[in-house]
């Protein structure tokens, strides 16, 4: 039997992704038409012999949450359950104050997944990788190649090529040190609480000896990076699977288009229902496409590639729609043109404005390099980015809007450009 843990973190850890993280937690954001957190069980349920997914987190239950566990246990008839921490326990900590759970049923492994990746999520190679490789209670972690600049971003892997053992194991580190980073996705059985475990007991005396702190050091608070990793690294326990599929982290709100690309491109192959294609009526689609059914677009827009369009949403005649997700209830009106964009809930855009951001991705002439999460600010100045439309915005007829945010709920008036709109 199988498990799977899903960490979906909280409100807080979502900061990068505002103004849309303040209307749907951001594991439910939709990314290539559904929310992001359903790639990832979608791949856990088509695991043979896989029993539950848990999710783990500290946002409160709301009414979003509820939904999307309802209609997914429906979907991929799984048991899915949320399990809310009580504080922000980190990565190995959330998984060390659930192990009961985790351990009920005496599964034989589990898998770990960050919400805030997006992968093909190759888990039955990494169950068939660990049965060749290792002990029988070794651990897994997905590993995949990024540049020699990049990787001082990421946990960064050092491995026996031969064995695929994880011989050393550094989270960020300020020179280069392997090519080979940490993709957030790993293969567990039991025997990690005893490492964690350990972790746990060592932090406690720590705290012991210490001042009394303001509570944010908890004993529980566990990285499995830089905590579990670094000191299993080298010990016969830690092996890497390394993945040639996409990969992408989904930090930022610019981000998610990207990955919204690699899922919609991934269509063609798992759910070629989802992607759109040219009809006698329809509008002209251009590369890969996903439009909700319940959509209302004229015949002459067009649309692609790598657009996501939301549910409700009504689109004019003449609109052109390129590299952006345009979320439920908006309306974009005749001839207007969204480019490198999100464009929030109910929000509408006039006749013939234009919403233009500039695209974040990868360098295109380097097959291992990563997206680049860039911090809001520069040297003072707002990042060039995509722009962003929180819900509730309206923008006028014939109005510019560049390189910027609008915060939700705002009535523009002229054109802006690399401004955040409060």
């Amino acid at each position: 039997m199988l498990k799977a843990v899903i960490l979906i973190g909280g409100p807080q850890k979502g900061t990068r992704f505002r103004p849309l993280s303040f209307e749907v937690p951001k594991p439910l954001f939709p990314v290539a038409g559904v929310p992001m957190l359903q790639h990832h069980i979608e791949a856990c349920a088509k695991v043979p012999n896989m029993k539950e997914i848990l999710l783990i987190g500290f946002y409160q239950p709301n009414e979003e949450l509820t939904r999307f566990m309802g209609n997914a246990q429906h979907e991929f008839k799984i048991s899915i359950r949320y399990l809310q921490e009580y504080a922000a326990l980190g990565t190995g900590g959330g998984i060390y104050h659930f192990r009961d759970q985790i351990v009920s049923g005496n599964p034989e492994a589990f898998f770990v997944l960050n919400a805030d990746v997006c992968s093909a999520f190759p888990l039955g190679e990494m169950l068939s990788f660990q049965k060749e490789h290792g002990e029988p209670n070794s651990f897994v972690l997905l590993g995949t190649t990024s540049n020699r600049k990049q990787s001082m971003n990421y946990g960064c892997i050092v491995e026996n090529e031969e064995t695929n053992e994880v011989l050393h194991y550094v989270e960020k580190p300020s020179t280069f040190v392997s090519d080979i980073i940490n993709c957030g996705i790993y293969l567990f059985n039991p025997d990690i609480f005893q490492h964690i475990g350990a972790i746990f007991q060592k932090n406690q005396q720590e705290m012991l000896l210490e001042e009394p702190t303001n509570g944010w050091h908890r004993a529980e608070v566990i990285r499995l990076e830089q905590d579990i990793f670094t000191a299993l690294a080298g010990q016969g326990k830690l092996y890497v699977y390394k993945t040639l599929s996409f990969w992408s982290q989904i930090k930022s709100a610019g981000s998610a288009i990207y990955a919204s690309r690699l899922y919609l491109n991934q269509y063609h192959i798992s759910h070629p229902e989802r992607l759109a294609s040219n009809k006698d009526g329809g509008p002209k689609i251009n590369g890969n496409v996903y439009i909700h059914p319940t959509a209302h677009i004229d015949p002459s827009a067009m649309l692609g590639p790598n657009v996501s369009i939301g549910s409700e949403v009504t689109i004019g005649a003449g609109v052109r729609v390129r590299e952006s997700i345009i979320l439920h209830g908006a309306t974009l009106q005749d001839h207007c043109c969204v480019l490198n964009s999100i464009v929030g809930w109910d929000s509408t855009i006039g006749k013939w404005a234009r919403v233009e951001g500039t695209p974040s991705d990868p360098n295109p002439n380097d097959p291992y390099a990563k997206i680049d999460s860039e911090t809001l600010f520069r040297e003072g100045k707002l990042t060039p980015s995509i722009t962003i439309l929180g819900c509730n915005v309206t923008i006028p007829p014939e109005v510019i809007i560049l390189n910027s945010i609008v915060l939700p709920h705002k009535d523009l008036n002229r054109s802006f450009k690399n401004q955040i709109i409060l």
